[in-house]
C-alpha cells in the first residue's frame, strides 16, 4: 500500500468524525515549512476504503456517551533548559490536566547533571514529580550512567541502570524504555520486553521513550529503533510515543518498515516540545499526517476500553491544535 496524499487523509479524517487533520491548513502550512511530499495513485483507493472502515468504527466507540475514560497520560520530552522559559509554559499546562505524567527523555539540557534537574526541570515539571513516569534521553546521559536522572526521580525511573519498566493505565498496559541502551534483537532490555508483552492481559498497549523510528525533524528516522518496533508491531501495541526532534508529529498507523498498515499498524506520535527549544522539520515522511513546529505543548491520552483519544495541547493558552481518536487492535 501506499500512503494517502493531503486530500485523502483529510477525507479519511472527515469519515472517522475527529480531528486527525488540522482544522487550519494554514497553520498546517506554516508549522511543516511547507507543502506534504507524499503522494498517491490507485493503492490509495484500498487504504481508504481500509481507513472509512476503521472510521466507523471509531466513530461508534469515541463518540457521545459511549466513551469512557478510564485513564489518562500527559507529557513530552525535551524539556528542562535554564535559559528557556519554554518548560515553565508546559509545566502551566500539566497543572490543569489530571492523570499521570510522562517524560519522554532530555529531561534536564544540556547534560543531565544533578544541579540541571533541580534547578531547571525542577522549577517547572518538578512540582508534577509526584505523578510523574518518566525515561530517560541521550542529553541525560552526559552525566556518567545518567546519576542525575536516577538520583531525582528515584524508584519511579525503573531500575537503577537499567531504566525500563512498565505498569497498568485504566486497563491499558503501558511500557517505558530506555532508547540510550541497546535495543537490537537479543539486547537484555529486548528480552524483558518480549517477556513483558508475553505476560501482559490487556487489550490496549501504548510504549514510550526518547528516540523515534519515525520523524520528519533534525535527527530524521533511525534505523536502531526498526527492531524494538517489530517486537511491538508482532505484539500488538496499538501507540508508540517518543521525542529527540523538537516538534510535535502524528504519524498513520504504519508496520516496522513505514508501510501504512490501518489494521495492525502502530500509531506513532513525535513530541519533542516540552520545552527545551525547537527546531524547523525537515522533508515530510510518508504516513505523516500533521507536524508543528512552531508551538511548545504536550500530548493528552485520553484511555478508554478499546479505543483512545489524543490532543496535543499548546502554549500559551491551551489551544488544542491537533485532535483524534483510534481503535485498539
Amino acid at each position: 500500500m501506499v500512503s494517502l496524499g493531503r486530500r485523502a487523509v483529510c477525507f479519511a479524517a472527515l469519515v472517522l468524525s475527529t480531528l486527525a487533520c488540522s482544522q487550519d491548513n494554514e497553520r498546517k502550512d506554516a508549522a511543516t515549512g511547507g507543502p506534504d511530499t507524499a503522494g498517491s495513485d490507485g493503492g490509495a483507493a484500498d487504504l481508504a476504503r481500509d481507513i472509512v472502515k476503521a472510521g466507523e468504527a471509531i466513530a461508534r466507540a469515541v463518540t457521545g456517551d459511549t466513551f469512557k475514560v478510564t485513564g489518562v497520560l500527559v507529557g513530552a520530552g525535551d524539556i528542562g533548559r535554564c535559559t528557556s522559559t519554554g518548560h515553565d509554559e508546559t509545566a502551566r499546562l500539566l497543572d490543569g490536566i489530571d492523570g499521570i505524567v510522562f517524560t519522554l527523555g532530555d529531561n534536564a539540557y544540556p547534560d543531565g547533571a544533578p544541579s540541571r534537574f533541580t534547578d531547571c526541570y525542577g522549577r517547572s515539571w518538578g512540582r508534577h514529580r509526584a505523578r510523574t513516569r518518566p525515561t530517560v534521553g541521550n542529553h541525560d546521559y552526559r552525566t556518567p550512567e545518567a546519576a542525575g536522572y536516577f538520583d531525582y526521580f528515584g524508584d519511579a525511573a525503573g531500575p537503577r541502570g537499567k531504566g525500563y519498566y512498565s505498569y497498568e493505565l485504566g486497563g491499558w498496559h503501558v511500557l517505558a524504555l530506555n532508547s540510550v541502551l541497546r535495543l537490537n534483537s537479543w539486547s537484555p532490555q529486548m528480552n524483558w520486553i518480549r517477556q513483558d508483552l508475553a505476560a501482559s492481559r490487556a487489550t490496549c498497549t501504548v510504549a514510550y521513550w526518547h528516540e523515534s523510528r519515525f520523524s520528519s525533524g533534525e535527527h530524521g528516522t533511525s534505523s536502531a529503533m526498526r527492531a524494538v518496533w517489530e517486537v511491538l508491531y508482532a505484539s500488538g501495541v496499538d501507540v508508540v510515543v517518543t521525542a529527540h526532534d523538537h516538534n510535535y508529529e502524528r504519524f498513520a498507523p504504519q508496520d516496522p518498515a513505514g508501510t501504512a498498515d490501518p489494521q495492525r499498524g502502530i500509531r506513532a506520535f513525535v513530541v519533542g516540545t516540552g520545552g527545551a527549544g525547537l527546531r524547523p522539520l525537515g522533508v515530510v515522511r510518508a504516513n505523516s499526517e500533521f507536524r508543528d513546529a512552531s508551538h511548545f505543548g504536550v500530548l493528552k491520552l485520553e484511555l478508554g476500553s478499546g479505543a483512545y483519544r489524543w490532543s496535543f495541547v499548546t502554549t500559551p493558552d491551551g489551544e488544542v491544535a491537533d485532535s483524534g481518536a483510534g481503535l485498539c487492535h
